[in-house]
């Protein structure tokens, strides 16, 4: 359905995407997930044809979007991260509009209706949009992506400014356009990614730091074993002391325990290793009492940071040996 391939994006001498490959098939709700600056709007623009690449290329179904954009974008709705709208226009005048815009065959009243239902704003078609609050906007920002009924739905950062029941509304939507659509959503939020999507692509630096289904994502760190431990002492000392054990790859301090002395510790071993006893005969040899210890699963977000944390290592671990 869409195809990336070896796609680079150079602005002057900096790479904001760097060769990234991936393949997204029919009827997928995949996350495009990331830090800020990582490169998602970027690559999100290229995929729609709204920007031109320094080399690969992008096909949407069988026509490459540069090389044929007229039949590559008539495949695609685009929801930027602010949606196109024209707040003198009434919702109903403004679909109109995109409709003729896209060059839609379908027929008009019946289509913009189905469009209208969809995402649930019939009943504000003639509301000028200036009146409409951010969550109606927001729908009809998605209700223009799906003008001209296009195979895949590009969403850029969807529910951004929204208040809770407005999410969920719009995550509900996205899910039920899942049925009949490829979506693409990016976004920086990991609760709305584990909610809506089946499949995760995670960007960092440019580059594809992972390509998962979102419920086999954490066998990505399986390898490593996660405590949270409550620690009376001197933090700098107990955070020194922990770094210092050979089982042990990251360590960091939470935060304070009220009414206790301790401070939290989020510590994780390598290889798996159960490195409990070693924390217990650590911190009874340096006088340092444990009031707490359990072990954690890791969640989408410890593999998130894992993952980006590993890619921005591996990085600074490349440029050093380039500048040798």
């Amino acid at each position: 359905m869409l195809k990336v391939e070896n796609l680079v994006k150079k602005f002057g001498q900096k790479y904001a995407v760097n060769d990234i490959s991936f393949t997204i098939g029919e009827h997928e709700v995949v996350g495009f997930l990331g830090p800020n600056g990582a490169g998602k709007t970027t690559t999100m623009n290229m995929m729609t044809g709204y920007l031109s690449y320094t080399s690969g290329s992008v096909t949407v179904d069988c026509f490459e979007i540069l090389e044929n954009p007229t039949e590559a974008k008539k495949l695609i709705g685009y929801l930027p991260e602010h949606p196109p709208l024209y707040p003198e226009m009434t919702v109903k005048e403004y679909l109109n509009f995109v409709y003729e815009l896209k060059g839609c065959t379908l027929n008009r009243q019946k289509h913009i209706m189905e469009v209208c239902e969809v995402t649930r704003i019939v009943d504000i078609r003639e509301r000028l949009i200036k009146n409409l609050s951010k969550g109606y906007a927001q729908r009809v920002g998605i209700a223009q992506a799906l003008v001209g009924n296009p195979s895949i739905i590009i969403l850029d950062e969807p529910t951004v400014g929204l208040d809770p029941k407005q999410i969920i509304e719009i995550r509900n939507l996205i899910r039920s356009l899942g049925r009949d659509h490829t979506v693409i959503l990016s976004t920086h939020i990991l609760a709305e990614v584990q909610a809506v999507c089946d499949r995760i692509l995670i960007i960092n630096k440019g580059r594809i730091a992972a390509d998962e289904r979102t419920d086999r994502l954490t066998q990505l760190i399986t390898g490593t074993r996660r405590l949270e431990v409550q620690i009376c002492g001197a933090r700098k000392e107990i955070l020194d002391s922990i770094r210092a054990l050979d089982c042990v790859s990251y360590v960091e301090a939470s935060r304070d325990i009220a009414g206790t002395g301790a401070t939290l510790f989020k510590i994780e071993s390598k290889d798996g290793a159960d490195i409990r006893k070693e924390i217990f005969s650590l911190c009874a040899e340096k006088n340092m009492p444990i009031i707490g210890m359990e072990t954690v699963s890791a969640s989408l977000e410890d593999v998130f940071l894992n993952l980006t944390r590993e890619n921005a290592k591996a990085s600074a671990k490349a440029s050093r040996k380039k500048g040798n």
